[in-house]
């Protein structure tokens, strides 16, 4: 996980790791270790935040700049 992209995004849209970590149903210190790479971050809570954010999951990963998601079909 991109970790400094996942904190910059919190931050552009004026989140807090709490408000995050409430949307992901799990304690604000669980959420803390994933933004700050002491814990790897499961598959399930990539996809969550990449619908939340409205960006690809590859942007979250680091694997592209381009944050625009996939078009479902």
């Amino acid at each position: 996980m991109e970790i400094k992209r996942l904190r910059d995004l919190r931050e552009d849209h004026d989140k807090t790791q709490q408000e995050l970590a409430d949307y992901l149903n799990m304690h604000r210190s669980v959420y803390r270790r994933y933004e700050s790479g002491e814990r790897e971050t499961p598959v399930w809570i990539v996809d969550k935040l990449a619908d939340y954010y409205h960006v690809s999951t590859d942007y979250l990963l680091g694997r592209t700049d381009d944050p625009a998601q996939p078009k479902r079909k």
